[in-house]
């Protein structure tokens, strides 16, 4: 059998993807960095708490949200409670899990740094698409993600998403 590789379309397409998948991350971290010495990870987890009933969530769920494992997770929690944005507590309802809270300081932090977070993302992925180039490519990616995850178990759910 002869293996098939990319058609050139596809060779194309596949690097550029592997570079924005690099940079634009790169280029939002450099964002919160200047705005608040703030990595984009640390951002979204603070943005994922800021849109939770009660600004607070289990760690699991946390975690999955935030595309970070547990460990990492657990470490970024920590470097946000060092700055007094997130406090961690017991699960009430059975007392086994670990719940995440934005603080009233956190959320103020939210605040401040979304419109800037989201000029950002509009500058370096929305701005040079057309809406046609926008409509294609959201959905483009959601064909890709129902390949990736086809019950749904993994990825953020309208609404859930980080800004």
């Amino acid at each position: 059998m002869a293996q098939r590789w990319l058609d050139e379309d596809q060779q194309r397409t596949w690097r550029a993807w592997l570079s924005v998948s690099e940079l634009l991350p790169r280029a939002l971290d450099a964002q919160l960095q200047r705005d608040a010495g703030l990595s984009h990870a640390a951002y979204v987890v603070l943005a994922m708490l800021s849109e939770a009933p009660g600004r607070s969530r289990r760690m699991s769920d946390l975690a999955r949200r935030s595309n970070q494992s547990q460990s990492r997770l657990s470490h970024t929690v920590t470097r946000l409670e060092d700055r007094g944005w997130v406090r961690r507590e017991r699960a009430s309802e059975d007392g086994r899990g670990n719940l995440a809270v934005l603080t009233d300081a956190g959320w103020d932090v939210v605040r401040t740094l979304a419109p800037g977070h989201v000029d950002a993302v509009r500058e370096a992925l929305f701005e040079p698409l057309t809406a046609e180039q926008t409509r294609v490519l959201g959905d483009a990616l959601q064909a890709v993600l129902d390949r990736l995850d086809p019950d749904h178990s993994q990825r953020l759910q309208e609404g859930d998403q980080p800004t």
